[in-house]
């Protein structure tokens, strides 16, 4: 299987092909949008802020390819961290009055964990629980409680409750993964946690929709 990774200058795209080779899948990290259009299946990596992440995609042409792909040819498309962030309407991260545009592929916005409830230390770095939702597919053979490696300020505040596929608790329950037709997120990096992260995306290979 041929997985494209998004390189639109913002993402840990290095750590996401490894493990992907490890699981016998075809990893090709991908600078331009037309050559996305080879690929079974996307992943928006991302590391940074919502606004920065969005103008780089939409001065790449990322923007308009990645909707292309997902909403007219059914590209199944996994967002990790801030790729995750990108597929909500609007964001708040990166502009000191107001909201940047999202990829508009899940309804939601995002914003600040201390905005969300969160009195804890921000940002959120470490390893923690994540609780599944019923029928989850991605989470597949992944124990109840298990941990995943946390790096992130801003969570992704779904509009549809049953859009979220897993939750965690920081000072404040948030969506740790999304999920709506073949467009999936993680706000945990599976590329970093260990076993059960290689089987989400193994699971993420797998999957025809969620």
């Amino acid at each position: 299987m041929k997985v494209a990774i998004i390189d639109y200058g913002m993402g840990n795209l290095g750590s996401v092909r490894r493990a992907l080779d490890e699981l016998g899948a075809n990893p090709v990290i991908v600078a331009k949008p037309e050559e996305a259009g080879t690929a079974d299946k996307l992943i928006l990596p991302g590391v940074g802020g919502f606004a920065d992440g969005m103008s780089s995609l939409r001065e790449s042409g990322w923007k308009d390819a990645i909707r292309e792909q997902v909403l007219n040819n059914g590209k199944m498309l996994l967002g990790i961290c801030l790729g995750m962030q990108l597929l909500a309407t609007r964001g708040e991260e990166g502009l000191r009055d107001g909201h940047s545009e999202g990829l508009g592929l899940i309804p939601g916005e995002v914003v600040r964990l201390d905005k969300a409830g969160c009195g804890l230390r921000i940002p959120h770095v470490g390893w923690n629980a994540i609780e599944v939702s019923p029928g989850a597919r991605l989470f597949e053979g992944v124990p109840p409680e298990t941990d995943f490696y946390f790096v992130h300020s801003y969570v992704f505040q779904p509009e549809c409750a049953a859009d979220v596929m897993a939750t965690c608790d920081y000072g404040t329950r948030f969506a740790a993964s999304i999920g709506k037709g073949g467009v999936l997120g993680t706000q945990f990096h599976p590329e970093k946690s260990s076993r059960a992260g290689f089987q989400v995306l193994r699971n993420f290979l797998e999957m025809t929709s969620c």
